[in-house]
């Protein structure tokens, strides 16, 4: 049996209305647990955030400063004592190889 374009359009839409109520009452259902989920959320006392004394982490940084400062002069003064005992070995590489190259 074959029903025609303006019945089963007819029938749809009386069907709108049944779909409507039933999407708001599981709606109705569930918004109501969203709603005490945030009161709760709200209601919960806040972290308390101490702050450091200004002070405090200056002197911090000022030592750990004056001990990296430290530290990096050391470094220099070993580079340099390196540099210069390098650079006497190359001096008396070429000391070698002049004095062999003139015996030659």
């Amino acid at each position: 049996m074959a029903y025609s374009d303006t019945r089963i359009v007819i029938g749809g839409l009386a069907h709108v209305p049944i779909l409507i109520f039933i999407a708001n009452f599981i709606k109705g259902k569930f918004g109501v647990k969203t709603e005490e989920v945030k009161k709760t959320v709200v209601l919960e006392e806040p972290i308390k955030v101490t702050e450091e004394n200004e002070t405090v982490v200056k002197e911090n940084k000022e030592k750990t400063i004056k001990e990296l400062s430290n530290k990096l002069d050391n470094i220099e003064v070993k580079a340099d004592e390196v540099y210069e005992r390098v650079k006497k070995k190359k001096k008396d590489k070429n000391k070698k190889k002049k004095k062999n190259i003139k015996r030659d």
